[in-house]
């Protein structure tokens, strides 16, 4: 047909064709062109409706006359609706399947069950895991057979259900919770340092698994606080999504306890340190929660230096302050030297506490109480030292370092392994869920304590002694609960 008839309407057409201008054959033309115009709109109005559906469910409906074409499909309210509406998940390409991912593997290792000869065993499965091995991630493939009793033996360094190796697992967990790298940017380093393809859906489920691997490190952790002689805690701001709570650390010699999300309360304290079975000596601040808390209480000297520190800086041509500070200081450093006097003994001791208290008293007095809230800020505060100041040295909560040596005068231990996560906090890399903040309690508590118990804190020495758990089934925590419930007085930190 020619093209001009392409543009003709119905009527022009009738026209013409009443007039002989068109033939026969042209008319068959016409017809066959708005047939395939036809089909070709129909095609594409199904098509619209499908995509349209995936917004509108009710256009599906409407389309295929199960519903009638409505205004309020355009109304405030439907609007509303398919805002909360859900929505639709991205398909997953799904699993790989294992055979693929063991063709790709760049080595094969047989596993065999020990003592059980291997013309006896028979194959059970082949897995795919992926490794570090010189700093580079592949593809290992492992063939596992079992003996005649059908038990399996496990890939080593491998948690059960895992296609990762567990020093993936640490160094990934190193990255985010110790050094404070989002998921995403760990990602990334493990990428380009370590050509290893891990998503971030697929990094958070990695955490998942391995603090739930170690929950059982997380609970000894817990339960051994309760029988150390001397603990250390602290406490700062926490988020867990839009709630605010805290973050509690409680250092022992060998152990680190991390509360990501807890509440700052008496029942978290005792739910830690419970005070029909703690007899140790609680080193804290002065917050209210720690008052009249524990049998023997060390309170942190530098809390109270700081706050007359700071009289004295903000208010220079203060002599009161000046000189406050000067005596403070001079007790606090005597109090110093006479506990790291080792020819002391503990009468010796017991009376140098007598004279230290005796000097702060004598200082103390000099300064009555007055009735704060008829004076200014500055001298508001310092009569709150002077108070403070007197209620601990009454109950003997200051001196507590000079009888026992072995007790640190400020809780700076405990101080310090807070100040990556306040970091984390002031980042907002804080924790959106109460299991994240669980998972991330968990797997940081356990990764402190190894820092406090290994000579080095490396990932060779982490791996090693890792990989001894899962081969023997007794971690080095356990081992040191064996050794509290055996009486022993001291449990050796491990190299």
């Amino acid at each position: 047909m020619d093209a001009p008839h392409l543009v003709l309407d119905f009527d022009q057409i009738c026209q013409q064709a009443r007039h002989g201008q068109l033939g026969i054959e042209q008319l068959l033309d016409i017809i066959r062109q708005q047939q395939q115009t036809i089909k070709r709109l129909t095609a594409n109005e199904k098509r619209l409706i499908e995509r349209l559906s995936q917004y509108e469910p009710q256009a599906a409906t409407q389309a295929s006359g199960q519903a009638k074409a409505s205004d309020s499909s355009y109304s405030l309210d439907a609007e509303t609706k398919r805002r909360k509406r859900r929505k639709r998940r991205k398909k997953s390409p799904g699993r790989q399947p294992t055979e693929v991912k063991f063709a790709d593997a760049e080595s094969i290792e047989e596993i065999y069950p020990e003592g059980v000869n291997r013309r006896d065993c028979h194959l059970v499965r082949e897995r795919a895991i992926w490794r570090l091995e010189n700093n580079r991630a592949i593809r290992v493939g492992y063939r596992i057979f079992a003996g005649p009793d059908g038990k399996e033996p496990r890939i080593p360094g491998v948690t059960p259900r895992c296609e990762y190796g567990i020093e993936i697992l640490v160094v990934l967990a190193f990255m985010t919770y110790i050094i404070g790298l989002s998921l995403d940017k760990t990602c990334q380093v493990l990428a380009f340092f370590c050509q290893l393809p891990l998503s971030k859906s697929q990094a958070d489920a990695l955490l998942r698994q391995l603090a739930q691997h170690w929950e059982g490190e997380f609970e000894l952790l817990c339960d051994m606080l309760v029988y150390q002689a001397v603990v250390y805690m602290d406490e700062t701001g926490w988020k867990v999504g839009q709630e605010r709570c805290s973050l509690w650390a409680f250092v022992t010699k060998f152990q680190r306890v991390f509360l990501f999300g807890c509440h700052k309360d008496a029942a978290t304290l005792d739910s830690m340190l419970p005070p029909d079975k703690f007899e140790g000596i609680g080193v804290s601040d002065d917050a209210s929660v720690y008052q009249n808390r524990f049998l023997q209480g060390q309170k942190c000297w530098a809390h109270l230096l700081r706050k007359a520190i700071k009289l004295a800086l903000l208010y220079p041509d203060n002599t009161k302050y000046q000189n406050f500070l000067e005596k403070l200081l001079a007790i606090y450093h005597s109090a110093k030297k006479s506990a790291e006097d080792k020819n002391l003994d503990e009468a010796a001791r017991k009376h140098k506490v007598t004279e230290l208290e005796g000097q702060l008293c004598e200082l103390l007095m000099k300064y009555p109480p007055e009735a704060t809230k008829d004076l200014s800020p500055p001298e508001r505060d310092f009569a709150n030292l002077v108070e403070e100041l007197s209620r601990l040295v009454e109950a003997e909560e200051l001196f507590t370092f000079v009888l026992v040596p072995e007790v640190e005068g400020t809780n700076n231990t405990s101080e310090r392994i807070l100040r990556n996560p306040a970091l984390d906090r002031k980042a907002g890399r804080t924790n959106k869920t109460p299991k994240g903040a669980h998972r991330r309690s968990v797997i940081v508590s356990v990764l402190e304590s190894l820092r406090a118990n290994l000579s080095q804190f490396n990932l060779p020495n982490v791996l090693e002694e890792i990989r001894r758990w899962m081969e023997e089934g007794l971690s080095l925590f356990a081992k040191q609960w064996q050794s509290l419930q055996g009486g022993q007085a001291k449990v050796e930190p491990t190299d």
